[in-house]
C-alpha cells in the first residue's frame, strides 16, 4: 500500500487562496487606476459614466437595486468573471515545473496573457459604456494587470526580485543521458547542471549518498535528480535520507515507486516513465516569499534605529585601530554557496590568516573555532562582541539576501570538512544573524548543541517561530554572553 499524500487536495488550496488573493489584489489596482489615471480629475467623465450605467440598468435590468449601481461594483464583477474565465481554461494554470519548455523567454508567457486581458476590458468597457476614460493610461494599464497576473502565476518571479534567482540555482544528476529528452523538463532547463555521474544504482545506494555528501561540501547544489531506471525498490532508509536532504529531488524510474513515508509530491508520467518530485526544500516558493518579506522588513526597521550607534561604533573602531571598519569574511551560505559576511571589525587586521597557526590552541570540537584568550581581540572593542553589536552590519547581508534575520549561524567554508551527511542539513536554510541557540544556550562552544538546534528550527520552521525569535533575542544579548561566531 502506498503512504502518500495527495498532493492535488494542497493544490486546490492553493489555487482558491492564489484566486482570492488575485480577486482582491486586481480590484484594487482596477478601482485605484480608475479612479486617479482612467478618470482622474475629469469629474464631469465620472457623472457621464455613472448616468450611462443608471441608464442601462433602467432600461435592461431594473430589477436591480439602484444602490448597486455603482462603479467600483462594476469593476469588481469585471475582475470576477474576468478571472473565473481565466482559470477555466487550461492556458491559464500555475507553473508546472515537470513540463517540457523550449525556451526561457517571459514574452510568451506575457503576451497570450496581455491579448487576454485587453481584449476582454475594451469588451467590458465598450459594453457598459465607459466612454470617458483617458486613452493613453488605457493602453499602460493593458500592460500592467498582465504583468501582475504572470507574477502570481509563477512564484519564482516573485522569488527573483527578492534575491533568489532559479537560474542561479545547481543541480547534479545521476545516470541521466546527454540526449535524455528530461533535459528538456521546466525544472531542469532554467537550473545549472554541475556534473552527471553514472551508477549502478541497485547496489550503490550508500556510495550514491557518500558521493551526493562530498559535493554538497564543495559546491552549492539545490536539487538532486536521479534517473532509477528500472530499480524497482527504494530502501526505507535511502527514502528517508531523501527527505531529509532538504532539496528538491527528482526520481525518474520505468517501475511505478512504492514509498514508506508520507510526504508530497509531484507526479507525472512521461514517455513510459514515471517522474516524482520531491520538493523538501524548507524555504522555497511561498515560504521563501513570506521568509523574505519579513527580513526585509525587520532589517530596515533595525538599521534604522541603529543609525546612531552605527556612527558612535565607527567612530571608535577608526580612533581605536583605523581601518577598515567592515570586515569581510567567506562564510557558506544556503545549499553551500559562499558569500561575504559582514561585521564590525573587532580583531587585527588579517587575523583569520592566523587561524592556522593557532589551531592547537583550540580546545573545540567540530567546526567550531575559539579560543579562551585569543590574542588577535583588540581588547578595547571587546564590548561589541559581548553584546553581538559587531553583527549589526549582517543586516545588509539580510538585504542582500544572502543571509535571513532568524537561521544557522554561517561557518567558513574550511569548517564544511567536518560535516556529514547529518550536519550538512544546517546548510539547506538560510544563514541568520540570530537563532533557537542564541536565545536559549548562547554561550556554548558544544556544536552537537548548535546542530541540536539548528535541526529543530528547520524542522519546525514557520514565519511565527521567526518571529519569536527576534523578539527574544533583545533579551539574550542582554543577560546571556555571546559565543562571538
Amino acid at each position: 500500500m502506498i503512504k502518500v499524500i495527495n498532493v492535488k487536495i494542497k493544490s486546490r488550496y492553493k489555487y482558491l487562496f492564489r484566486f482570492s488573493l488575485l480577486q482582491v489584489v486586481l480590484t484594487y489596482v482596477t478601482i485605484f487606476y480608475f479612479d486617479n489615471f482612467l478618470i482622474g480629475k475629469y469629474q464631469n467623465g465620472l457623472i457621464i459614466i455613472s448616468n450611462n450605467l443608471i441608464d442601462d440598468r433602467n432600461r435592461f435590468y431594473d430589477f436591480i437595486p439602484l444602490s448597486f449601481i455603482k462603479i467600483d461594483i462594476y469593476l469588481a464583477i469585471f475582475i470576477f468573471i474576468f478571472l473565473i474565465s481565466l482559470y477555466s481554461t487550461k492556458f491559464y494554470s500555475y507553473v508546472n515545473e515537470l513540463t517540457f519548455t523550449l525556451d526561457k523567454s517571459l514574452f510568451d508567457e506575457f503576451f497570450p496573457i496581455y491579448l487576454i486581458w485587453s481584449a476582454s476590458l475594451l469588451s467590458f468597457l465598450q459594453i457598459f459604456r465607459f466612454t470617458e476614460v483617458a486613452r493613453g493610461y488605457l493602453v499602460l494599464f493593458t500592460f500592467i494587470v498582465p504583468m501582475v497576473l504572470l507574477i502570481f502565476r509563477n512564484s519564482e518571479l516573485i522569488s527573483t526580485m527578492l534575491g533568489r534567482n532559479v537560474s542561479d540555482e545547481n543541480y547534479i544528476s545521476f545516470n541521466l543521458d546527454e540526449n535524455s529528452l528530461f533535459n528538456e523538463l521546466r525544472i531542469l532547463k532554467f537550473r545549472k547542471k554541475l556534473l552527471n555521474l553514472s551508477f549502478l544504482l541497485d547496489d550503490n545506494l550508500i556510495l550514491l549518498k557518500q558521493e551526493i555528501e562530498e559535493l554538497n561540501k564543495k559546491t552549492n547544489i539545490n536539487l538532486i535528480v536521479i534517473n532509477l531506471d528500472t530499480t524497482k525498490l527504494i530502501t526505507n532508509s535511502f527514502e528517508k535520507y531523501l527527505l531529509d536532504l532538504n532539496k528538491k529531488v527528482l526520481l525518474i524510474s520505468k517501475n511505478q515507486l512504492s514509498f514508506v513515508n508520507n510526504f508530497y509530491f509531484r507526479y507525472s508520467k512521461v514517455s513510459n516513465s514515471h517522474i516524482y518530485y520531491i520538493n523538501n526544500d524548507v524555504q522555497y516558493g511561498s515560504r521563501y516569499i513570506l521568509k523574505r518579506l519579513l527580513d526585509i522588513a525587520v532589517s530596515l526597521i533595525a538599521l534604522l534605529l541603529l543609525l546612531p550607534l552605527i556612527f558612535i561604533i565607527t567612530i571608535q573602531i577608526l580612533t581605536v585601530d583605523g581601518k577598515p571598519i567592515i570586515n569581510k569574511q567567506t562564510r557558506v551560505g544556503l545549499h553551500g554557496k559562499n558569500f561575504f559576511m559582514y561585521k564590525f571589525r573587532t580583531m587585527k587586521n588579517n587575523s583569520h590568516s592566523e587561524r592556522q597557526k593557532l589551531e592547537n590552541l583550540n580546545n573545540k570540537t567540530g567546526p567550531l573555532f575559539k579560543l579562551k584568550n585569543d590574542p588577535r581581540l583588540i581588547s578595547k572593542l571587546a564590548w561589541l562582541r559581548k553584546y553581538s553589536l559587531d553583527e549589526i552590519p549582517q543586516f545588509i547581508n539580510v538585504l542582500k539576501g544572502d543571509m535571513s534575520v532568524v537561521g544557522p549561524r554561517p561557518l567558513f567554508p574550511e569548517d564544511n570538512t567536518h560535516y556529514d551527511q547529518i550536519f550538512i542539513r544546517r546548510l539547506n536554510v538560510l544563514p541568520g544573524i540570530t537563532g533557537l541557540l542564541q536565545i536559549n544556550e548562547r554561550n556554548t562552544d558544544d556544536f552537537n548543541i548548535w546542530y541540536k538546534y539548528d535541526i529543530e528550527y528547520i524542522d519546525n520552521w514557520n514565519l511565527y517561530l521567526d518571529i519569536k525569535i527576534i523578539f527574544k533575542t533583545p533579551f539574550s544579548i542582554l543577560f546571556k554572553k555571546s559565543t562571538g561566531l
